[in-house]
């Protein structure tokens, strides 16, 4: 008999060593679709000589009972890394100090979303993965169960080691060989909330060690023998094309190695693919190839290129009046409309309606993009920091006509996403690149090219208009105008529909060559700034408690009377009610101002309370507390660092955050022109947690949406004057306290 809890090999040990056992289980399941019924597991292997790429979520126990657990999904900074394993590893009951994970690559025959977006890793994955766990677990009590000869009920497991009736043991490790021939069950019990060993308590990061010691992880990292380095010199400005370039400057430099175009193979793939919208150029674009990223740089610097005029250059000054002609306009498409917002507005005894505005956004992201390619005739080799493999992937194949099956992703940890590694355009000129030079190259944009050549959270008005009547509100119609796609168009069942009888949500676009996507929190990290300002306003107007008010029109949401809305009012209600307890709203001494926000979003309730305080004559956010509702918190460490993330993030774009344009090209290209909040500028962030034994939600973006509307409502007890604009130091006129305040 033996115990593998006595296998006392560090985690480093683990990563340093993979041949340490002479066998193994190994154990693949769909995270969306679970076990396939019936499917024996591969027989015993020898680790060391594992294909790691067959596979890209499963189950690997050695024969000294050492369990590695694959991760599937990008690891951008959101935990999952971690998180998803804990959930297997619980189900699977094994001691979380003797996990070894890693990360997996794409694989497509086992996995439907291998996505790092939305805040929706957990979520989607969360009931498969507690099902590969315990699945896992079935069959290594099944085999313990026949060597003793009895029945499998009548054991017991705990931290990988399977105790009999009679008191005997075996650990995972001894029964390895004959779990392998077990069927795969097709239903099991999982584990209640109550009886969970490693979710719940606080996990470090599984990279941690490597992430201080600086030992590769990310995509800048990634080196293979013969790589050589590219950058691409890319349109001046949105909408200009190359006409012609003297490179014989650039030659010269040391380490050059070769100078060419890339471009056809992109509009080529856009002909095929007109869906995909965010290249942010069809141009030809100048390639540099050199034996180092600086030697590159510098040569990219000595070319003489011409680039044509193309289409008038775009200017903020411009935008801001094609998005007030929109709100001003009738060419509106609506997404939602509930009674008769017309009539509602003709009977009402008060009217109340305001236009917010926000710029265009970077993601900003701390590791520029970057990718590695190496194209050969046998396969497409890509590595590097991408949110959708398997859609990059995809496009990749198209992009060389090449089979699907000719791609091989594998997927590194990333220095920030924000929504900006969505876009596989990085991906595709790598790919290109290669295929042209017949090298292995790993492409790296400057910081300037990053934000030059970005894809940003586009610039949005709304316009909101309340209509009250009798003390209560019966109209609501909110207007947004947006420089390309819609932020609002997705989410017209959030609150407040549902809440108020006449309700009407209507967009409007304006087509931009400058290229736009996601951002973190899509949809909703300005509107919940826009609608929850406007719901302090409304009820200042109504002389209603903030509060009150709102509590009072989640009294009238009826979900199951209304299938389209999304989010529970009960919940809301819950997070709101905390929040006001924990926060002390309302009992503050003088001279702490307090703003509040409730908000939904990613399948989250969040409710945040901000105190500013009055320094030098200006409010200073001090202190943010957020109540979440997110579920079942998997690793309370980990969703702390994402929770105090996002409010700060929050707190610092709705402060400081803005891209202006002249020409069709950004005025700020680095860090030295674009500001970004400052580490003795972030609040102190207060977390509380909802306990309920429900699925968890998404938890990566929901509490950054809330924090900007927070601090309005705060400046405003603080300074008297209302926000309109992001950031809000564009208006530095309304962060002054009242004379008073400043004498005091």
């Amino acid at each position: 008999m033996s115990n593998n809890s006595s296998n006392k090999l560090s985690r480093r040990a683990f990563i340093r060593n993979s041949s340490i056992a002479g066998g193994g289980l190994i154990i693949g399941f769909n995270l969306l679709n679970s076990c396939k019924p019936k499917v024996v597991a591969d027989a015993a292997v020898d680790l060391a000589s594992l294909d790691y790429n067959d596979f890209n979520a499963f189950i690997k126990i050695a024969d000294n009972g050492a369990v590695t657990i694959f991760s599937p999904n990008p690891e951008i900074g959101q935990g999952v890394k971690t998180s998803m394993p804990m959930i297997i590893a619980e189900e699977l009951d094994v001691a979380w100090k003797d996990v070894h994970v890693v990360q997996g690559v794409l694989d497509t025959k086992n996995y439907t979303r291998q996505v790092a977006g939305g805040s929706q890793s957990i979520r989607f994955g969360w009931d498969a993965l507690r099902e590969t766990g315990a699945k896992a677990k079935h069959m290594l009590v099944s085999a313990a169960a026949a060597r003793w000869g009895v029945d499998p009920s009548e054991c017991s497991v705990s931290e990988g080691v399977i105790t009999n009736a009679a008191g005997e043991t075996l650990g995972y490790g001894d029964v390895v060989k004959e779990a392998a021939q077990q069927e795969v069950p097709e239903e099991v019990t999982l584990k209640e909330p109550k009886d969970y060993k490693i979710m719940g308590k606080d996990a470090a990061n599984v990279d941690i060690d490597e992430i201080v010691t600086g030992a590769p992880l990310f995509g800048l990292d990634y080196k293979t023998e013969g790589m050589v380095y590219a950058t691409v010199a890319r349109p001046p400005a949105f909408g200009r094309k190359l006409v012609s370039y003297d490179d014989s400057k650039a030659r010269a430099m040391p380490g050059v190695i070769d100078i060419f175009t890339i471009g056809e193979k992109l509009r080529g793939l856009l002909e095929e693919e007109p869906r995909i919208t965010n290249i942010t150029s069809d141009s030809d674009k100048v390639v540099v190839l050199a034996k180092s990223t600086w030697q590159a740089f510098k040569a990219k610097e000595a070319l003489e290129i011409e680039w044509g005029e193309g289409t008038k250059g775009e200017s903020t000054e411009q935008h801001d009046k094609i998005l007030t002609d929109l709100l001003n306009g009738n060419k509106f498409e609506t997404r939602r409309s509930d009674g008769n917002i017309k009539k509602a507005f003709a009977e009402a005894d008060q009217i109340l309606e305001r236009t917010y505005e926000s710029p265009f956004l970077p993601h900003n992201c701390m590791e520029p993009m970057n990718f590695y390619a190496n194209v050969t005739d046998e396969k497409v080799h890509l590595a590097g920091p991408i949110q959708t493999p398997e859609g990059t992937a995809n496009f990749t194949a198209k992009l060389l006509g090449r089979d699907i099956e000719d791609v091989h992703l594998e997927m590194t940890r990333m220095g920030g996403g924000f929504g900006r590694r969505l876009y596989g355009d990085f991906v595709l000129e790598a790919a290109e690149i290669s295929a042209k030079a017949k090298k292995p190259v790993k492409l790296v944009f400057t910081r300037e090219d990053d934000m030059e050549d970005g894809i940003y959270r586009m610039a949005i008005k709304y316009r909101i208009k309340a209509g009250i009547k009798d003390g209560k509100v019966t109209a609501y119609h909110l207007k947004e105008a947006a420089i390309n796609s819609n932020m609002y168009g997705l989410i017209p069942n959030f609150f407040p529909a549902g809440a108020i009888e006449n309700y009407q949500v209507d967009t409007a676009n304006y087509d931009s060559n400058i290229t736009t996507g996601a951002w973190r929190a899509p949809y909703t990290n300005f509107l919940a700034y826009a609608e929850q300002s406007f719901f302090d306003e409304l009820a200042e107007l109504m002389e209603a408690d903030k509060i009150q008010m709102r509590l009072d029109l989640l009294d009238k949401v009826n979900p199951e009377e209304d299938e389209r809305i999304q989010y529970s009012p009960d919940r809301m209600k819950d997070v709101i009610k905390m929040a006001v307890e924990k926060s002390g709203w309302g009992t503050k001494p003088n001279g702490v101002y307090q703003g509040f926000v409730n908000y939904y979003c990613h399948n989250t309730h969040v409710a945040e309370v901000a105190d500013v305080e009055i320094e030098n004559g200006e409010p200073v956010v001090k202190k943010i507390t957020c109540v979440v509702d997110c579920g079942i918190v998997v690793n309370p460490l980990g969703a702390l660092n994402q929770i105090e993330g996002g409010v700060i993030d929050g707190v610092g774009h709705s402060m400081f955050g803005e891209l202006t344009f002249e020409d069709g090209k950004p005025v700020a290209n680095n860090f030295d022109r674009y500001r970004l909040i400052r580490m003795k500028e972030a609040p102190v962030v207060e977390t509380y947690f909802i306990e309920n034994t429900l699925s968890p939600t998404g938890l990566g973006e929901p509490t950054l949406p809330p924090a900007g509307g927070a601090v309005a409502n705060a400046f405003k007890a603080a300074t008297g004057n209302r926000l309109y604009k992001q950031p809000f130091t564009k208006t530095p006129e309304l962060l002054k306290a009242p004379a008073k305040e400043i004498i005091g």
